[in-house]
């Protein structure tokens, strides 16, 4: 099956940054520890496009800068229906384990640190979700993309199925 997601370019929309994570990490070598710092970075327009990076670098402000450099060349377009996702989804990387459910309109957004950075980041405004396994910022964000990349949009599904959009939902 072919991926109904869309790589998005990053000059035509206006994108805000949303830091998840910074780590110092240190090298040790002869003459004692070196420290540099790791950041990772997601940038969305608030209306369906969402992307991450990861920047490294000596000092804190350059690895965030690389890591909004990187993540605006990792866009891609989500799935939004009525403020929420559009069925529920899991998503997997490495140990971190991601549940996404849609939810109905005044839930709120109800994640934790790194996977709710993503999701207000695309604009999904009402959605439950639970992290498994790994809490690492790392794993969460890269399984909630592997979610979200999964996620069918109703439109599409409707197409493909050459039947109308109420015949999708009513099944």
């Amino acid at each position: 099956m072919k991926s109904a997601i869309k790589r998005v370019r990053a000059g035509e929309i206006e994108l805000q940054e949303r830091l998840v994570a910074i780590k110092r990490v240190a090298k040790v070598v002869k003459g004692g520890r070196r420290f540099s710092f790791s950041a990772i970075v997601v940038v969305g327009d608030g209306k369906g496009v969402v992307g991450y990076g990861l920047g490294k670098a000596n000092e804190v402000t350059d690895a965030i800068s690389k890591g909004i450099d990187d993540a605006k060349k990792n866009l891609i377009k989500v799935p939004i229906l009525k403020g929420t996702v559009p069925h529920q989804m899991e998503g997997k990387y490495c140990g971190g384990r991601v549940f996404i459910k849609p939810a109905s309109p005044g839930t709120g957004v109800i994640a934790g640190g790194a996977m709710r950075a993503v999701l207000e980041s695309a604009g999904i405004k009402d959605v439950l979700t639970k992290s498994k396994g790994s809490s690492n910022p790392h794993n969460v964000v890269k399984a909630t993309f592997d979610a979200l990349m999964k996620m069918r949009d109703p439109y599409m599904v409707a197409q493909q199925r050459g039947v109308s959009l109420e015949k999708v939902f009513n099944g």
